[in-house]
């Protein structure tokens, strides 16, 4: 028996540790030449974007822990986020954690007993609608805390996404440990996908890069045959594969699948800066800019929902976010170096990031839509944003059905 992973990208990976720690053949094909999907490291070492997980992300660091890769995952900001406020240049750091409200010092703007009762109001089950709307007698709260929080988890815009969905975001957070924050110290290739890569080989499990699904071939209702163009992977009766793809390469191959088919982008902006001190994030409000990851190899910063800015080019997305991050260093002391012109820059555009987060239901796709094929993806879950931590428990689920088929659902 051979079971063919379908996508090399965290969902793919996450399915492929799995299975072949459960003794099964492996053979990962992906199509493009690395791995790591749309949470990857570029060909130079970058990576495409500013990947953080919190303590909640169980799934992910459990997957990390698995691959030996959780100690290159640190926690720059024990002390409380720092953001800066690009209006009126108003340094502050802020607790995650609801317990460190407590401390008058440690409240975002706005953080009022009104406040509070509206972000528990959020996190109960109740009818959805925009988080904006939610929020609409609270704006400085909004500004200062919510709407953050719903870009960096729902890459939606708040006047647009679901106060349902962020809800039970909120509720994972209330744990404790919950809102720890934690990020790569190197990169996303060290610090997870070279590890898990490493690990899948070292029990026997392949990967092919290059190798583009071109088709499912099937008969009698199973999947026959892999179509990869010039070859074609025959299946024997007892083969399986998980498909581990975007919601549009996904609809490709299986036409009648639900999907979503709206998504958000996101635009990260890579500085070339070597420097000295230790991994630091920064949150700032008010600039095009929402997060800035400082490293000894170089800067980056995020803007997500990046509706309004992804078509910028290189030269104006640096132009107009460099300023933002000097600000951020001047304010918070970082040390080194920092000039006023912006250091050579590169952009790096994910127009298709993640599925829209809107009011509303979700498409809720059969995790085995073939009695031989399972889905896997962080958009096959429609209870979650989709996130690594989506991506790993889609991975582990598709593998658990082909461990463990039981009547199709």
């Amino acid at each position: 028996m051979v079971v063919h992973v379908i996508g090399a990208g965290v969902a793919g990976l996450a399915a492929a540790l799995v299975l072949v720690k459960a003794g099964r053949r492996v053979v990962v094909h992906e199509a493009s030449p690395g791995a790591g999907g749309r949470a990857r490291a570029l060909p130079d070492g970058t990576d495409n974007g500013t990947h953080a997980l919190l303590g909640a992300n169980q799934a992910a660091l459990g997957f990390l822990r698995d691959v030996g890769a959780l100690e290159g995952w640190v926690e720059p900001e024990p002390g409380g986020l720092p953001v800066l406020d690009l209006a009126d240049h108003a340094a502050r750091r802020v607790a995650l954690a609801p317990m460190g409200w407590l401390r008058a010092g440690m409240r975002p703007a706005g953080m009022d007993a009104g406040g509070f009762l509206a972000l528990l109001r959020l996190a109960l089950p109740g009818r959805d609608r925009s988080v904006a709307d939610a929020f609409a007698r609270h704006p400085v709260l909004l500004r200062a805390l919510v709407e953050p929080l719903t870009v960096a988890a729902l890459n939606t815009p708040a006047t647009e996404a679901s106060a349902r969905l962020l809800g039970m975001v909120l509720r994972r957070l209330g744990a404790p440990g919950a809102a720890r924050l934690l990020v790569a110290q190197r990169g996303l290739g060290p610090d997870m996908v070279a590890p898990a890569l490493a690990t899948i080989g070292a029990h026997g499990g392949a990967v092919r890069f290059g190798a583009r699904l071109r088709g499912l071939v099937r008969a009698e209702g199973r999947v026959a045959a892999l179509d990869f163009g010039e070859t074609a992977q025959r299946l024997a009766p007892d083969d399986q594969v998980v498909l581990a793809l975007p919601p549009w390469e996904a609809l490709r191959l299986l036409p009648d699948l639900p999907a979503p088919v709206t998504h958000a982008p996101i635009l990260n902006v890579h500085f070339a800066r070597e420097g000295e001190g230790p991994v630091r994030f920064i949150g700032l409000l008010g600039g095009l800019g929402q997060w800035v990851l400082v490293r000894p190899s170089g800067v980056s910063v995020t803007v997500s929902a990046a509706d309004d800015s992804v078509g910028l080019s290189d030269a104006e997305a640096a132009e107009r976010i460099w300023p933002e991050v000097l600000a951020a260093a001047m304010a918070f002391r970082l040390p080194g170096e920092w000039p006023i012109r912006a250091p050579g820059a590169r952009a790096v555009r994910e127009r298709r990031a993640t599925p829209r987060h809107g009011v509303g239901p979700r498409p809720a796709p059969p995790r085995r839509p073939l009695p031989n094929l399972a889905l896997a993806g962080d958009w096959t879950f429609p209870s979650l944003p989709a996130t690594i931590d989506a991506a790993v428990q889609s991975g582990q689920a598709a593998a658990a059905a082909l461990l463990h088929p039981g009547p199709r659902p």
